[in-house]
């Protein structure tokens, strides 16, 4: 006895939710590949200045010079960052940097703005709108504007030649991170401060004890920001700083950028202004790669509330 098998023959409908379905995933896929082909071409274009800077730093100036360009070195110069970093006191530079500079800024930075941010986002007084908006209006005032009288002002202090100029404003606050900080406070729940108040805390007890800790993204977006600000600000100490000694690594870049006397047997100011530049650059790279998560949530989260 034989068994017939039964045959199965696909109704219009079928084939149509078939080919509907076929439609679907091949829209899905030419989507995703179109996405995909932007982030990359846009992450190459990103990534290429960088990798520039590297390769010019390996180089001498017979291969830099050389037209077209040649991207991979050979040989490799590697002895080039030992000794353009050698050239004149980068390490001095960078003490005075972190030390005397970007951490004391960002510290201000950071500490002004976030309470600045909390009287303007959670307390309520007299005049408050009117004075913050008069705050985010001098975010419209060009430096170019305020940079003679504040050099008179402090020149009268006696503040020339030191980081006074650079850091005590930094512990006034900035307006724009004043604003994005407000921005993000008014995100928290007033239903936690109302219970802190409750229990007794005082408003510096709410700000250290419950804000602070839950705008850790927010602080940690100021602060990186505030870091590289500092780190690459070369019109503030180029006013204020005469003494040598005293430069930050900007200062140090651009006298290397500027010198025009050869560097031992061979004229080699551009790879060894390249590869000071990419060792400056590292630092700020490895900040933000340790602080991507927090800095990236502290962007998207700040200003959801008006």
């Amino acid at each position: 006895m034989t068994t017939q098998t039964p045959s199965f023959t696909p109704s219009k409908s079928d084939l149509g939710l078939l080919g509907q379905q076929w439609k679907t995933v091949a829209s899905r896929w030419i989507t995703n590949v179109a996405r995909y082909s932007v982030l990359i071409v846009l992450a190459v274009s990103f990534v290429l200045p960088f990798f520039w800077m590297v390769s010019s730093a390996l180089k001498d100036d017979s291969q830099v010079y050389t037209v077209p360009p040649i991207w991979i070195p050979n040989p490799a110069h590697w002895e080039n960052f030992p000794n353009a970093w050698g050239t004149y006191d980068f390490n001095r530079y960078m003490v005075n940097t972190i030390l005397k500079f970007a951490l004391p800024s960002t510290l201000g930075v950071v500490l002004a703005s976030a309470v600045v941010a909390y009287g303007f986002a959670r307390l309520q007084w007299p005049g408050r709108d009117l004075l913050f908006s008069l705050c985010m209006a001098t975010m419209m005032i060009p430096f170019a504007v305020t940079m003679v009288p504040l050099f008179i002002v402090f020149k009268n202090l006696g503040w020339l030649n030191s980081y006074r100029p650079l850091i005590v404003p930094a512990f006034c606050g900035s307006p724009y991170f004043i604003f994005m900080l407000r921005q993000f406070f008014r995100t928290i729940p007033e239903e936690l401060s109302d219970a802190a108040r409750i229990d007794g805390a005082s408003e510096f007890g709410i700000l250290w004890r419950i804000i602070l800790p839950l705008a850790r993204p927010a602080l940690t977006v100021v602060g990186l920001l505030q870091f590289m600000f500092a780190w690459n600000d070369y019109l503030g100490p180029v006013i204020y700083l005469n003494d040598q000694s005293e430069w930050p690594i900007a200062l140090g870049i651009a006298y290397l950028r500027d010198t025009t006397q050869s560097v031992g047997a061979t004229a080699l100011a551009y790879p060894y202004l390249m590869a000071v530049s990419a060792i400056v650059t590292l630092p700020i790279v490895i900040a933000f790669f340790f602080t991507q998560r927090s800095f990236i949530e502290g962007i998207s989260l700040t200003g959801l509330k008006g």
